[in-house]
């Protein structure tokens, strides 16, 4: 264990400031809260959850963000840290079908079931050897699953402790094959049917990247859509931000919004420089300013390292930044429409028959807007009656683009930016035709539009990426940026641009990886629930490594 940082009350605690409201900031906020700081979080939009946001229009209610609820057991570990569950906080319901595919081309869509046998059945009725086949992919996954939560996403890799563990040695040639071989090829090696083939390589995008650059050790995810199932908190992911927002209040937390952050401050130390708070403008534009012993940014890293600190104090310059892979961008299409659409389930994929050219347009040496593309949906009125009028149904629709702001940004009512707008409009008509529901347009009778420039503007996303920086091998795991600055002590980072990831999930864990920097925990495990470790004894002085 090392000594906590510099800056620490004589009982261990601090002043701690995070910046950004988003999930992994909430998260952070409250359980900094439950350790007993003093914690006050800055948020510069004037609603809480960044990305995971909530729009309300004509009745119709749309998250703006995540809509998969996915590795629930990292969700009740959280809830459990501060002293409830996730069945406490949040209506989880599990999805049946847990989502449907569309190919482009084939006669029918796949459903992928809630059980596991089911989804057997349907590998072996599309491909004889079929659910053998699965039984060999998902045994492996789910092998790499446990590994990964056991062994990898829970390490802040302030040291290579972790990578030593004997679980890990045994494994590692494994390893090195599933880091090096990428998750297409991977696949490819199980089944032979196209349409199986994309099931088990999709997971990649929801990582930012693509199949056929994100490593195989993301074969993982299938474990979790096949085997595990896939669940949703009634009432949207605006709930679980709600939840997440009370906790951190509840613990004492000050959520502040319409506050945003323009600099860190610091101060000379005894090796290096320390943070000392937080300047910030207030809704009116005047300037405020909060002390800090600790400073946690989960904001986008980028922004952080280049707008809010000096350059001497950086430890992401710039210049690092060129051979960084943003992951995909996003157009983002919220339809309120009229009517029924049993056609859809509550999340659909629409696979276009040649994705490796959609990919290559989104991730490729000339990168643009795939089309056709492949798309994703999401009805959540099939589940949730209070996201829609009675009759009436509610759609998401997503199409991943290069993360470019050239692109443009969204609107209501069609008036965004003409390439943004024109997206959306393909990816209607795609939905249109491929699930049969012809008269989908005329339908529409609420419509708001996000575009790459919208995330960059409203999240200060680098290059207006959707996600955060995309998991391919060289962003991953101890590759990822870490969460402490080497160059400012009491400063430390949450969120998708570092360590664990991309995803809610991620965002959780490194908000739990902040914890644990604090205390000098440098082990892989999970921080015993609920949080009741006492804080650093008096007399102690050190820093965050």
């Amino acid at each position: 264990m090392t000594a906590p940082p510099v800056g620490a009350r004589a009982d261990g605690r601090r002043r701690a400031v995070v910046i950004g409201g988003g999930v992994s900031g909430l998260a952070t906020a409250a359980l900094l809260a439950r350790e007993g700081h003093r914690v006050t979080v800055l948020e510069q939009r004037d609603a809480l959850g960044g990305r995971a946001g909530l729009w309300e229009s004509g009745g119709f209610r749309f998250d703006t963000g995540p809509s998969w609820y996915l590795m629930p057991e990292v969700f009740d570990h959280f809830f459990r840290l501060l002293g409830t569950s996730a069945q406490e906080q949040l209506g989880l319901v599990t999805l049946d079908p847990g989502y449907r595919l569309f190919a482009e081309g084939a006669d029918a869509p796949l459903d992928i079931r809630a059980g596991a046998a089911m989804n057997r059945a349907l590998f072996e009725s599309i491909e004889p050897g079929g659910a053998a086949a699965l039984d060999r992919y998902l045994v492996g996954a789910a092998e790499t699953y446990r590994l990964a939560v056991d062994r990898f996403l829970y390490a802040t890799y302030a040291s290579p402790r972790p990578l030593l563990d004997p679980a890990v040695l045994r494994r590692l040639g494994r390893l090195v094959r599933l880091l090096v071989e990428p998750l297409d090829r991977y696949a490819a090696g199980f089944v032979n049917d196209t349409r199986l083939r994309q099931l088990l390589g999709y997971p990649a995008v929801f990582l930012g990247t693509s199949p056929g650059r994100a490593p195989s050790m993301y074969h993982l995810m299938s474990h979790l859509d096949l085997d595990d199932g896939v669940r949703y908190p009634m009432g949207g992911f605006a709930e679980l931000v709600a939840r997440i927002a009370a906790l951190a209040e509840a613990g004492g937390a000050e959520l502040v919004t319409g506050a945003r952050a323009v600099a860190i401050r610091t101060e000379a130390g005894r090796r290096r420089a320390r943070v000392s708070g937080v300047e910030w403008l207030d809704r009116a534009g005047a300037s405020r300013f909060s002390e800090a012993d600790l400073v946690v940014s989960a904001a986008d890293l980028h922004h952080t390292e280049t707008q809010l600190l000096p350059p001497g104090l950086r430890t992401h310059p710039e210049r690092r930044w060129r051979s960084r892979d943003p992951g995909p961008g996003a157009v983002l299409a919220m339809l309120g429409v009229r009517g029924d659409l049993p056609q859809l389930a509550h999340h659909n994929l629409f696979f276009t028959a040649d994705w490796e050219a959609g990919f290559a347009r989104v991730f490729g040496s000339r990168p643009g807007i795939p089309d056709p593309a492949s798309l994703y949906v999401c009805k959540p009125s099939a589940t949730d009656p209070g996201v829609a009028p009675a009759g009436d149904e509610n759609l998401f629709l997503l199409v991943p683009v290069a993360a470019d702001v050239s692109i443009g940004a969204g609107g209501i009512d069609g008036a965004g930016d003409r390439l943004v707008e024109r997206t959306a409009d393909a990816a209607i008509a795609q939905v249109a035709a491929w699930a049969g529901i012809p008269d989908l347009a005329e339908r529409i009778v609420v419509r708001r539009t996000v575009g790459p420039d919208d995330f960059a503007q409203r999240y200060n996303a680098w290059r207006g990426g959707a996600l955060g920086l995309a998991h391919t091998l060289r962003q991953s795991a101890f590759f990822r940026p870490g969460n402490a600055s080497r160059r400012v002590d009491g400063l430390l980072y949450a969120g998708s641009s570092t360590i664990p990831g991309i995803g809610l999930p991620m965002c959780l864990i490194s908000a739990e990886l902040v914890v644990k920097r604090l205390r000098g925990d440098d082990s892989a495990e999970r921080l015993a629930e609920p949080l009741t470790e006492p804080l650093a004894p008096a007399g102690r002085a050190g820093r965050v490594p």
